[in-house]
């Protein structure tokens, strides 16, 4: 009887050990994450109001201080309440008062080696995060080869992602540079465009259960941007290393740190509607300041003449015509764009920051990142890529008065490349420059890591209605998705509001434009971006009715709040936004028919509103309503159209 009984007593014990199980609930319990240990396997499963978001998927990670990818054993576990409020002055909201539970699992390895995986939930998000502490076998540095994270979705679930492309491939080898197409509601575990997987971030349609987004932040140059991989057989998307191709060949695709090592933190945002997404801070919820400085900088609008007038407007005369335009539009700046240096040159830049000082305009100045990672021939080069050159020309930059950068072609999620975003914001910072980012990775939680970071592409953006007919035809589409996929997440540069009939200097040339004059007005709220780049022309202030300019001279740049209305990707977007007391609220149609819609504009009751919609063609027309407390507004769309109301 007595073998009898320890028999028994081993095999409860074996049980144990290969299933064990913790959970941790939404603070308003609506979401539920579990965490499991099956066979030394670690898994977490995700549900929303008891439904299945997220199947079991792996987790786990291998790396120079053990193999935490197998023959796992949960030791220990503690709950705690998060609660911290912090602002943000060049972001969507401006005050996030932050609620999550967090569960901390301590896991060893068949050596016994030490891993945590820290979670936090809140009533809309789950983030994770590996922690690699220090121990007497690991004191200095821990080297991550793989993740093995991964998030099985439910079969039925629908795609709108975008593939990671090659490296070096595209134009001039400066691929990725993550300006793809979405996809459009394909099916889970369809291959990728070039079998390479999946940029952050992916958004995922669970049918009549709701939705679900996949993001990254918290990468700064401790860590490799991540992306997903194709799915595998069972419908399981994995976390990938960047590629070796990635920064012509330079540097390792794992990422190296100092112990106790953090990974960054993966983000899920879900819930029945897009309204959790859209109105998400995830990605900056989870990281914190990493540069103070007493400087200030500051968001706005800005002039550009390469978007429509192309490379030959890089030039004394045009840049001083479109600081004129900036000064009449109330822009803050000007963006003056590539090959500067050598059709303007340092001593007449000198000159045209002065002249916009005089119209109290603010210069931006275009650079290429790179050194030898791509063969494109823009200039100014090499002068952003190593420390010593990079100080020298920000010192230049301060001296005569520059008030910002955008850099361009990256190429790549390595930690050199990652490294290097961190090393030209915190040198930025000293010399007072605010930072854009062109062909580029997604930003991950920069807007409060960084006091200067204004804002990144990371997105197939407007140039692509100039060069590209078949784009401009998709924009109206195409806009109505990135509000729930890259602009849910952080700022986007992707340069709206055109009212050009033809995308030339040449009204005869060009490609023509496919969206009215509202859709354009609207795209200025739906569109959040720190550094707002429009693509008017000095003649647009002549042919078009002055209420559309006197709309953009007074439309905030930054926000109060955001607040999700209605919409579906690949179709329409209705959003609101507030600055102090103001409200915008933004509509665009992203199909070729009109559309009525029906929407609650709350925030509206009994305030004077003004409204630019439709009108005849693509023109636009202008009128003014009182609303009282019926607050229910029919909202009526051309084809590829929009409307804006705002509290003026």
């Amino acid at each position: 009887m007595r073998k009898l009984l320890i028999s028994l007593f081993f095999v409860s014990l074996t049980n144990s050990l290969q299933a064990q199980s913790v959970s941790v609930f939404s603070p308003d319990k609506n979401i539920k994450l579990e965490v499991s240990v099956t066979d030394g396997n670690v898994y977490y499963s995700l549900f929303y109001q008891k439904d299945l978001f997220l199947q079991q998927s792996p987790l786990g990670l291998l790396s120079s201080a053990g193999d935490f990818s197998k023959e796992l054993k949960l030791v220990n576990h503690t709950s705690a309440k998060i609660q911290e409020s912090y602002q943000l002055n060049r972001s969507k909201v401006s005050q996030v008062n932050y609620k999550a539970n967090e569960l901390k699992c301590l896991f060893t390895n068949a050596s016994n080696d030490t891993i945590h995986i820290i979670f936090r939930v809140t009533n809309t998000d789950v983030a994770f995060s590996y922690l690699i502490p220090k121990s007497k076998k690991n004191t200095a540095n821990c080297t991550v080869e793989k993740e093995t994270t991964g998030f099985k979705l439910p079969i039925g679930t629908t795609t709108f992602i975008t593939p990671q492309a090659p490296p070096s491939s595209g134009w001039q080898k400066t691929k990725p540079s993550y300006e793809e197409e979405y996809t459009r509601e394909e099916p889970v575990g369809t291959k990728s465009q070039y079998g390479l997987g999946y940029t952050f971030p992916a958004l995922f349609h669970l049918g009549d259960k709701g939705w679900l987004l996949i993001s990254e932040t918290g990468v700064s140059d401790t860590y490799v941007g991540t992306r997903l991989s194709d799915a595998s057989s069972d419908g399981i998307y994995t976390v990938t290393f960047p590629q070796d191709g990635e920064n012509n060949n330079q540097g390792p695709v794992t990422a190296t740190a100092t112990l106790p090592m953090q990974t960054s933190w993966k983000t899920i945002t879900l819930g029945r509607t897009l309204k959790p997404i859209v109105e998400s801070t995830a990605s900056t919820d989870v990281v914190k300041p990493l540069v103070k400085t007493s400087k200030i900088f500051d968001a706005g609008r800005a002039s550009w003449s390469w978007i429509v007038w192309q490379d030959e407007s890089c030039n004394y005369n045009d840049q001083k015509t479109f600081i004129d335009l900036a000064a009449d539009m109330k822009c803050e700046f000007i963006l003056i764009d590539a090959l500067w240096d050598t059709t303007i040159g340092k001593e007449k830049m000198t000159e045209l920051v002065n002249y916009a000082k005089s119209k109290n305009v603010g210069v931006l100045l275009w650079y290429n990142s790179n050194g030898n990672w791509n063969t494109a021939p823009q200039t100014p080069k090499d002068r952003m890529n190593t420390a010593e050159a990079r100080r020298e020309e920000m010192q230049w930059l301060q001296q005569i008065g520059v008030k910002g950068l955008k850099i361009d072609f990256f190429g790549g999620d390595k930690q050199a490349t990652m490294k290097l975003y961190h090393d030209i914001l915190t040198d930025a910072a000293e010399f007072g420059l605010n930072i854009n980012f062109h062909g580029t990775t997604l930003p991950r939680g920069w807007e409060r890591m960084y006091p200067n970071f204004m804002t990144s592409e990371a997105v197939l953006a407007s140039e692509n209605l100039v060069f590209q007919q078949a784009f401009s035809d998709r924009y109206p589409s195409t806009a109505t998705i990135y509000p729930f996929t890259r602009n849910a997440v952080s700022s986007m540069d992707f340069g709206p509001v055109f009212l050009n009939k033809r995308l030339n200097r040449n009204p005869d040339k060009g490609t023509i434009r496919k969206t009215t004059d509202a859709f354009e007005m609207a795209t200025a709220v739906v569109f959040f971006s720190a550094v707002q780049h429009w693509g008017l022309t000095p003649e647009n202030l002549k042919e078009k009715p002055t209420y559309l300019f006197d709309y953009l001279k007074n439309v905030p740049i930054v926000w109060d709040e955001t607040r999700f209305i209605d919409g579906y990707p690949g179709k329409y977007c209705v959003i609101a936004r507030r600055k102090n007391t103001k409200w915008y609220i933004a509509a665009i149609n992203g199909e070729n028919s009109t559309k009525k819609i029906t929407v609650d504009l709350w925030m509206l009751k009994g305030k004077n509103v003004s409204i630019i919609s439709d009108g005849d063609g693509q023109e636009s027309k202008f009128s003014t309503q009182k609303f009282g407390n019926e607050t229910k507004f029919n909202l009526e769309l051309s084809a590829n159209g929009g409307t804006v109301l705002f509290i003026p």
